[in-house]
């Protein structure tokens, strides 16, 4: 008997298509569930699925198990129910819990996307984390800033990234956060504590609550900063050592968060912070990584990730060794500017210097409009390398981001 999955909105964002891929590969029996018509697939990803049903709006619960419950009607049990963007995790997992299927429950789904409920629990589960609150109370939060004191960390309680995060360091700065974040009209937010210190993320492949894959990537430099700054091209580098012991600390407590929130099998997201503190967590995703990471991953372990993802939600084990022979990282390139592409200065001679090294690259034409600075690291120019030596590949990219200037005008 195959296995029957249902997997939410299978064509957008592009990287979609290799989930289902993915799963066609492994044996699974897919019907998709998304937004666009089925004219809009194309013939590779329509001949993956075995059905495909288009709704209004992939984040409503009551929309997806209409869809859902009209296939078990049809007498196919529904063995699994896949979502793997952030937006769409939360219905999801509600409708798993409404049509029986197996799977991440709605309890960790909401611990792994907000922000202060997942603090709380991690905290008394003797895990380090930054002092936070959440709340939509001025009072409350000015008694929490004066007792915790500056600087804070002001973000939505279910945010992604760094979209709509503020960093305060006064009381004045703080009333501004709050303003803009919509607390005065009854919004509540998540306050943090601000960690000193390095940045990077964890991620992993579980199944029953074990990690079996897992990565380690470095921020260059931390993502507030960088989604603040225009003339830093920022990185982010995974690492090829993390079998070393310098990263025992790091997936001992992942382990150890995966068990607190109640994760099964699932991918996982992890951000961590390092620093005068020590090792300290920062919040979790129920869900792969942005940014293209687990591309990142697949070239540095040569080794097809989507597959293996595939083969933990349709069999429940790994099928694949990890290699780790290169470290692989990505570099954005800033436009000078917001507004015009106009051209680029040291792309050839960086072509030349990286050789074998250079991956892919990005280079918008001429005529596109820019991205803004807070708009992500693949927003405009970028580029990906790989090297065996981790050290090698942080100069190489350091490198880029001295050599090639995106003019814009």
């Amino acid at each position: 008997m195959p296995v029957d999955v249902v997997f939410i909105e299978p064509c957008f964002p592009a990287n979609q298509r290799e989930f289902v891929r993915a799963l066609a590969s492994v044996g699974a029996r897919i019907t998709g569930i998304g937004e666009r018509p089925k004219d809009a697939l194309g013939d590779e990803l329509r001949s993956q699925l075995f059905h495909y049903e288009q709704i209004g709006n992939v984040t409503n619960a009551d929309q997806v198990e209409r869809v859902v419950r009209w296939v078990q009607q049809k007498g196919i049990r529904v063995d699994r129910l896949e979502a793997v963007v952030e937006a769409h995790v939360m219905a999801a997992a509600e409708v798993r819990e409404r049509c029986g299927i197996p799977g991440t429950s709605v309890e960790t789904t909401y611990l792994c996307r907000d922000k202060p409920a997942m603090k709380e629990a991690l905290r008394k589960a003797g895990i380090p984390c930054a002092a936070s609150l959440g709340s939509s109370d001025v009072n409350e939060i000015v008694d929490f800033a004066k007792r915790v004191g500056f600087p804070l960390i002001v973000k939505p309680r279910d945010g992604a990234g760094a979209s709509g995060t503020h960093r305060v360091d006064s009381l004045a700065e703080l009333h501004a956060a709050l303003e803009s974040s919509g607390v005065s009209r009854g919004r509540s937010v998540a306050i943090e504590e601000f960690i000193e210190g390095h940045e990077g993320f964890y991620d992993t492949l579980t199944v029953k609550g074990r990690v079996v894959h897992d990565f380690v990537s470095h921020y260059y430099p931390n993502v507030l900063e960088a989604m603040r700054t225009r003339w830093i091209s920022p990185q982010y580098v995974s690492t090829n050592r993390i079998d070393g012991d310098g990263y025992a600390q790091l997936r001992e407590m992942g382990q150890r968060v995966i068990e607190a929130l109640g994760v099964e099998t699932s991918a996982t997201h992890m951000e961590w912070f390092y620093g005068p503190k020590g090792l300290k967590f920062s919040e979790i995703g129920c869900r792969p990584p942005g940014v293209r990471a687990w591309d990142m991953y697949a070239l540095g372990n040569d080794f097809d990730i989507y597959r293996e993802w595939a083969m933990t939600v349709v069999h429940g084990r790994p099928s694949q060794r990890l290699s780790r022979r290169f470290s692989a990282g990505l570099i954005a390139l800033r436009p000078t500017q917001d507004g015009t592409i106009r051209g680029y200065h040291g792309v050839e001679e960086i072509q030349r210097a990286l050789g074998p090294a250079l991956i892919d690259m990005h280079l918008p034409p001429p005529g596109t409009p820019t991205g803004g600075v807070d708009a992500g690291f693949m927003a405009n120019a970028w580029l990906r390398a790989r090297h065996a030596d981790y050290d090698t590949l942080r100069k190489m990219l350091d490198h880029v981001g001295q050599t090639v200037k995106v003019i814009a005008s």
